[in-house]
């Protein structure tokens, strides 16, 4: 399937960093064939469904080919969704981050009218609106469409489906017959080759035609969580299931980065595989991973082709994948060679629609599980462990260990003691970090690191160095190590390595600074 790097589309510097800055390594399929096409001038029909990255394969062309000096409306893409108004928004106001002059403007009901009025007036050159609402804007005449020169239906299939069909040929004709319009739609049905025929000249059809993957012998399951918290409750999962070796996605170079630092931070063996990395790089990472040196890999989706290691035991979709297909490349890296394996996909408040597209697509159930406590992270490696146990007693070869046992029962001590005590000294939590959550709970604090409240502020004439000078001083910590300091006029918040919260704690109680008494304590989420 054709697949170019960006630089390989000659598109303008700017679009290039935005790209860059947004972390995509290379246009998928779908971005491959389209963008060339449409910055050629001639209309396109897309068959793609969502997830493909068909927002970027018309929204590239058409940042590219708009006049940032006029401030006229040059092209409307029309959504059936407000939902899918705001997502293609904002996806293009980050590819036009470069763009000077460049205006996009959402326009969908159930936002007040005058408001996209007003923004109407200072001139907008691309409005991303649904076809409701853009029909207002032309009665209203706010709307001036005699000087558009791109049309994009986006998801044409579904907004037929909604009864829009009137309105979209209502808007059609209102626009300048000498313009470019670009169709995406993931089934080309009848009525879709309708209007093709009447509104399009001579197009140019791309497709993306998903393969049929099952994928059978791995347990799929999905957690909805919070951004700030993906990077604890992956530590719990890691932690729960202990996979010999674990796969974690992240949709971006920057995105593994932050991540495997974090997972350093809480002591996990990790390291990263991304575009950025030489070969000899990569070719050692690789090697440390097929070694067991570390056992788990961040990954971007192109870095890990070709990544065949039989004893991934977890794959954990960090970033729910741009395109439905990467979900299938990425959760096939587990449960190789007949074995099972498990994948989790964490998602983000409206990422559920993404999610369900992935489901329609692998024709998989995958079942939303609540997400762990620290208790039953403990609760499970106990079971898995006495697990372990009864598979060591059947196998047998037991004998010289028996000896052993045999000699603290000499010493008046049952069976069951020492059975229990052994258990408590395999399950005891290790993890620093599950310790700290367990005594402190969730104190807000960055990846690594705990909120601490001190009852001292501006108002005490306190700065930010004499917080760092009396921490480094009464605990001998480096004043590099500490984090973020928040001063207000009352109080501070400080954010300490989790490894030194206990030890600041109990340095700093009772003390001093600036002859202000200290009360430190950690702080309450708000």
């Amino acid at each position: 399937m054709l697949k170019l790097k960006f630089e390989d589309l000659n598109l303008s510097e700017e679009m290039n960093k935005a790209i860059a800055d947004m972390g995509f390594e290379e246009a998928s399929p779908i971005q491959s064939q389209a963008i060339p096409f449409v910055l050629e001038g001639r209309d396109v029909i897309g068959q793609a469904q969502t997830g493909t990255g068909k927002t970027a394969a018309f929204g590239i062309p058409i940042l590219e080919m708009v006049d940032a000096q006029s401030k006229k409306l040059q092209a409307v893409v029309l959504c059936p969704t407000r939902e899918l108004a705001i997502q293609v928004a904002e996806e293009m106001k980050r590819l036009s981050k470069y763009k000077r002059g460049v205006e996009i403007l959402p326009i969908y009901g159930g936002q007040p009218i005058d408001r996209q009025i007003k923004a109407l007036r200072k001139g907008i050159q691309i409005i991303i609106g649904t076809p409701g609402r853009v029909m207002d804007h032309m009665r209203r005449k706010t709307l001036n469409m005699e000087t558009v020169k791109m049309i994009i239906l986006d998801e044409a299939d579904e907004m037929l489906d909604m009864g829009f069909r009137e309105d979209i040929e209502t808007i059609l004709e209102k626009v300048p017959e000498e313009r470019q319009t670009i169709l995406f739609s993931a089934t080309i049905a009848k009525e879709i080759m309708e209007l093709t025929k009447k509104y399009q000249n001579n197009p140019q059809i791309v497709k993306v035609v998903h393969k049929e993957l099952t994928v059978p012998s791995i347990e799929q399951v999905y957690f909805e969580v919070k951004e700030k918290m993906k990077a604890e409750i992956l530590c719990r999962l890691i932690d729960m299931y202990n996979p010999k070796l674990s796969l974690v996605f992240c949709n971006t170079k920057k995105r593994v980065d932050d991540l495997v630092s974090a997972l350093q931070i809480r002591g996990f063996f990790a390291d990263s595989l991304h575009g950025d990395l030489k070969q000899n790089q990569r070719d050692k990472v690789m090697s440390k991973f097929r070694n067991g040196t570390i056992d788990i890999l961040v990954a971007t989706d192109v870095a890990a082709r070709g990544i065949d290691v039989d004893d991934v035991e977890a794959v954990f979709n960090y970033d729910i994948p741009q395109d439905e297909e990467y979900y299938v490349h990425r959760i096939g890296r587990t449960g190789r060679a007949g074995r099972t394996g498990r994948a989790f996909t964490f998602v983000v408040g409206k990422e559920f629609y993404k999610l369900r597209d992935i489901q329609r697509y692998t024709k998989t159930k995958i079942i939303l599980q609540a997400v762990p406590s620290i208790s039953d992270v403990q609760e499970l490696k106990t079971s898995l462990f006495l697990e372990k146990v009864k598979d060591t007693i059947e196998k047998g070869h037991l004998s010289e260990y028996l000896h052993a046992v045999e000699r603290l029962m000499e010493e008046d001590y049952t069976t069951l003691d020492i059975a229990a005590a052994l258990l408590k000294m395999a399950t005891t939590v290790e993890n620093k970090q599950e310790e700290i959550e367990e005594n402190y709970g969730d104190t807000g604090a960055a990846p690594g690191m705990v909120r601490l409240f001190i009852n001292i502020g501006r108002n005490h004439r306190v700065g930010a160095k004499d917080i760092v000078g009396s921490i480094a001083g009464n605990t001998g910590i480096s004043g590099n190590l500490i984090g973020s300091i928040d001063i207000y006029d009352k109080y501070t918040f400080v954010e300490v390595p989790k490894e030194h919260a206990k030890e600041v704690l109990m340095s700093m109680k009772n003390n001093t600074i600036k002859g202000s008494k200290v009360n430190i304590e950690p702080a309450n989420r708000k």
